[in-house]
Parts: C-alpha cells; sequence; structure tokens
C-alpha cells in the first residue's frame, strides 16, 4: 500500500494542489488526509459529482491549472454530462484528474449495489474517450503512473487514476467537525418506525439508514416488506417514494433521507413539493455528515433545509433535535395531510457491530410490490 502522504505530495510535485468531489469509502484515507493537510479553499466536498467536475472546470479558467476530482465509481453517472457537454476536447478542451474509487471490483466480493457499477467502470471511461491506469500499492511504480498521469492533463486531457481497495495505508481524519446533539439516527429512525402504521411504506435512502432501518426490523422480529432499502442511487430515494405515493394515495409513504443524500440532488425536494401528495413524509437525518464514507462533512448543518422545505412549498415543515421531541411530533405528523417534511438532527456515528441486509435487492423489492397489492 502507499500513504496517503506520499500521492499528494506526488501531486503537489507537479503543481497539483486542488480538490472537489464526493467522499468514498476506498479513497476514506487519502479524503482524510486532504480534508487535513490542504487549505479549505482547494478541497471542496460538493453536492455530488457532476458538480465537481464543473468546479474543476472553474477553477482551470481561472487559474490554468488543474483540479482533481474524487468519486466512488458510481458516480461517474453523474460526471457523464459535464465530461462529454462541458470538459471534453472538442467542446471547451479542459483538463481534470479523476481519482475514482472502484466499488465492485471483478474478482472482489462487494455489496450488490456495486456490482454492476464495477463491471463498467472502465468501459464507461472507455466509451467517453477517458484515459486511465489503475493505482499500483507500490510506490515506485504509483510514481511513475502520476506522472503519466500529469503530462495527460498537461496536454489538456482528462485522465483517471482508478483506485482499488486497500490502496492507501489507513489514515483518520483528525479535524472532525463534530456537532452536539444527543439523540443517535439509530434512536430516531427507530421513534420514527415504533408509531406508524400497519400499510405504512419506508422508502430509505443509501448508507447506514437503510442498515439501521433493516436491523432495527430483525430486532423486532418484523418482516421487512414495508421497506424499500435503496442501497444504491445516492440521493433518489425522495422520488422513489414519489412515484409510490402518487400511485398508492391510500398508504402513507415514509422517505427516510440522509443530509448528504437529499443535497445531492435537492432539486428533487421542489417536484415532491408541486406534486403535493397527501400521504408523503420526507424525513431527513441530518448530522452534517457523509457518515457511511469516513464521516467527512456535508454542509447539511450550515445550511437551514427545514427553511428551503418551506419554500419550496411541503405544507408542514418541522424541525426537532431530542428524541423526546420526535415522539410527540411524530403522533401530530402522522394525522396530518402531506407533504410533510421533518428533519430530525442527530449526532455523528453508529454502532460498531451495525450489520447489513441478509434479503438481495431483488427479494425487497419483490416483498415489497407485494406489499402494496395487498
Amino acid at each position: 500500500m502507499i500513504s496517503p502522504k506520499f500521492f499528494i505530495d506526488e501531486l503537489g510535485r507537479y503543481g497539483i494542489d486542488y480538490f472537489a468531489g464526493v467522499p468514498d469509502s476506498l479513497l476514506k484515507s487519502i479524503c482524510g488526509y486532504i480534508a487535513d493537510n490542504i487549505d479549505v479553499r482547494h478541497n471542496i466536498i460538493t453536492a455530488n459529482e457532476g458538480a465537481a467536475v464543473a468546479l474543476a472546470a472553474g477553477y482551470h479558467l481561472a487559474t490554468g491549472k488543474v483540479g482533481v476530482v474524487y468519486m466512488q465509481n458510481s458516480g461517474e453517472g453523474n460526471v457523464i454530462n459535464p465530461l462529454a457537454s462541458l470538459v471534453d476536447k472538442e467542446v471547451y478542451n479542459i483538463p481534470i484528474l479523476l481519482l475514482i474509487g472502484w466499488r465492485g471490483c471483478p474478482g472482489v466480493q462487494d455489496e450488490p449495489q456495486h456490482v454492476k457499477q464495477g463491471k463498467v467502470t472502465t468501459g464507461l471511461l472507455n466509451i467517453m474517450g477517458v484515459n486511465y491506469d489503475v493505482l499500483s500499492k507500490e510506490e515506485n511504480k504509483a510514481a511513475k503512473q502520476i506522472l503519466k498521469a500529469v503530462e495527460a492533463v498537461k496536454r489538456n486531457e482528462v485522465y483517471a487514476l482508478i483506485i482499488e481497495k486497500d490502496t492507501f495505508n489507513a489514515y483518520t481524519l483528525q479535524n472532525v467537525e463534530r456537532n452536539n446533539f444527543t439523540m443517535s439516527r439509530e434512536e430516531a429512525i427507530q421513534t420514527v418506525v415504533a408509531a406508524l402504521g400497519e400499510a405504512d411504506t419506508i422508502i430509505s435512502t443509501t448508507g447506514m439508514i437503510s442498515r439501521e432501518l433493516f436491523e432495527y426490523r430483525t430486532a423486532m422480529n418484523q418482516g421487512h416488506e414495508r421497506d424499500f432499502l435503496t442501497v444504491g442511487a445516492m440521493g433518489h430515494a425522495s422520488q422513489i417514494a414519489l412515484g409510490i405515493a402518487l400511485e398508492k394515495q391510500d398508504r402513507k409513504v415514509w422517505c427516510f433521507d440522509g443530509d448528504g443524500a437529499s443535497i445531492m440532488h435537492m432539486g428533487s425536494m421542489a417536484i415532491v413539493a408541486n406534486k403535493a401528495p397527501q400521504n408523503y413524509v420526507h424525513v431527513v437525518f441530518n448530522n452534517g455528515a457523509h457518515d457511511s464514507v469516513g464521516g467527512q462533512p456535508t454542509v447539511g448543518l450550515k445550511i437551514d433545509i427545514p427553511a428551503i422545505a418551506k419554500a419550496m412549498g411541503y405544507k408542514h415543515v418541522y424541525n426537532v433535535d431530542t428524541k423526546e421531541g420526535l415522539q410527540e411530533l411524530i403522533g401530530e405528523i402522522k394525522v396530518q395531510e402531506g407533504p410533510i417534511f421533518l428533519q430530525a438532527c442527530v449526532k455523528k456515528g453508529n454502532r460498531k457491530d451495525l450489520g447489513r441486509p441478509t434479503t438481495t435487492p431483488i427479494q425487497n423489492k419483490e416483498a415489497l410490490m407485494a406489499f402494496l397489492r395487498s
């Protein structure tokens, strides 16, 4: 394995010291090191990966220098548009260095939502005409690959370095932004779920929220048929929930969202509000962090998301930061007409022994569809 310091120092030798992107678990060490050692003006955690490409393009226009965009390979879908229609050599010809975590790498055991993305990671780059290297875990070889990448971006190319599991030595983020909330996300999820009706359904976002929901159902000896676990497609749970709510108006539909996920595609909130489903409740569990991939900060606690929801047109908007307050609110929310927005402010972190869903995505889908037909 190579050290994050080595990697960043190598880029720095060639004048590359600007980073933007969405954190990834395979890039946890490098993202943590960047956060601790790069000026905050030169490390911007963006709403989504496409925005990071645009940000790096703006940086190049202002300075003539090259920006690095970091992301999980699931973010390739978000970058295709700006790669093809903004920075491509046939459009504005803007150089960018991509740093892509290779989840679902063929031959490596991974979660089901990463398998397809892993298979097409390099193929998508090939289609886009983006040259790449899989970064070596040996420093001498990695240094040569970095030089090759630098030479490519100096020719105004987009170039990618693909990062496999265990490429970087472990590094723990030191400058952790903490909050003072006492309620855990898991407590908040359990509090809401315990109050729901038998006909209610939950659409939960990717990451810890779906894992904690699944474990609570298991602990309570309940089935999982009422829940759709959006294990991939970060930022899209609210629209899945909307699609169900509009067609199943006799059921209360709850979207369990995270701050990072809701910010990633925040425009979807405007569509929810405009369609005004009376049976829709949007719950954002906000801890101001990308908790599933290393705890890097979001802007979730630096902006007023409930005020945004109100301005977009949600009928009722609430904010709560204690378990007692949440328990009181849920009873009120259950009898109100939607669309309803609830922000539950929670502390960072999760149980170390938190498991993962034991059902497959297809089993989850089929069980939910049967429940919705009942």
